[in-house]
């Protein structure tokens, strides 16, 4: 059960053949409580079968550090939230405790990044990240570095993310399923992701035969931004039946402004979220959206950032999310 490619087998090796999460092999080869006695002695057969040899160097350093993780979130992302609570659970889990930084209108990335490198994090997710992959591959120089929720080509620079592409993808499909043509994506502007959603609803679109020009309009993060390009759309000769938001704060702006506008959702207008915050369930009219798994996709950072601390490669993980339908979305009326 040699690792085939030869070289130093990881912990991720070991989970892989376990079965089990990087994570958990972290919690068997640290001795620590968190683990079954039957799995930790598979575990330990497993890792002793593949060869597996921790590095002393990074056992030395662990032993005499912080235990924090860094995450730096964006404050006006529902979804961010949802993920930072998701990794607390899971940094819990393995000994770890978080600290937060959060990046608003008032407050820069570097700003936030500043606080958890003088709390002495052993590595740093960031959530939506905004920066260039050179200030990434710069900040990887100083401490293990995993973004979420968007892709990174920096050396040295691990990544877990949704493809995007097939998410809005599934949303196109649906709205396609029940009758509707005339469909609109307002998109995030510059926000991490948004490239990825727009050139997936314009393939999407093409590969249905419908038309692609003009069926993007220029939106944002916040209920605002999808408030105001709504308002933009309302002008129009021809509305949309159809809106796939850029993410589910973004959706809650459109369907205010469609029922001031005296029309109904979804009778007159579907409208499509993505990300499947907390707020997604819990509007008024619950919101059909593109759910991302905010669990998955923070146990996945942890597991990377805990590999990558111990001396492993950076992750690069994309899942494939999946569509939740709701109460707003409808067949399109004849």
């Amino acid at each position: 059960m040699a690792r085939k490619n030869g070289g130093r087998v990881t912990l991720a090796d070991v989970a892989r053949a376990a079965g089990v999460s990087t994570a958990l092999v972290s919690i068997v080869m640290r001795g620590v409580a968190g683990a079954g006695d039957e799995t930790r002695a598979r575990v330990l057969s497993i890792a002793d079968e593949m060869g597996y040899v921790p590095d002393q160097r990074a056992r030395k350093l662990r032993q005499a550090s912080s235990r924090l993780l860094g995450v730096i979130f964006e404050l006006r992302e529902p979804f961010h939230g949802d993920l930072v609570e998701e990794t607390y659970r899971v940094a819990g889990e393995v000994d770890y405790d978080v600290v937060i930084s959060a990046v608003a209108p008032s407050r820069s990335e570097d700003a936030a990044l500043d606080t958890v490198v003088r709390e002495r994090c052993e590595a740093v997710i960031l959530l939506g990240s905004r920066l260039s992959d050179d200030a990434l591959a710069g900040l990887a120089e100083r401490l293990p570095v995993v973004v979420v929720a968007r892709d990174s080509g920096a050396p040295g620079v691990g990544h877990v993310r949704s493809d995007d592409t097939a998410g809005i993808g599934l949303a196109v499909e649906h709205l396609v399923g029940l009758g509707h043509r005339r469909i609109v994506h307002v998109d995030g502007g510059d926000a991490p992701g948004a490239v990825d959603r727009r050139a997936g609803f314009s393939a999407a679109m093409a590969a249905r035969g419908l038309p692609t020009e003009g069926t993007i309009v220029a939106g944002g993060l916040t209920q605002i931004d999808g408030a105001r390009a709504t308002r933009d759309l309302m002008t129009g000769q021809v509305p949309p039946t159809a809106i796939v938001a850029f993410n589910d704060e973004c959706a809650t702006g459109v369907i205010d402004v469609l029922v001031r506008s005296g029309l109904r959702v979804p009778e007159d207008v579907s409208v499509i979220g993505y990300d499947d915050a907390r707020l997604a369930s819990r509007a008024p009219v619950p919101l059909t959206t593109v759910s991302q798994d905010a669990g998955e996709l923070a146990a996945d950072a942890v597991a990377g950032a805990l590999e990558m601390i111990g001396g492993g490669p950076p992750p690069r993980i994309v899942r494939r999310p999946r569509l939740v339908v709701r109460a707003t979305t409808a067949p399109v009326r004849r």
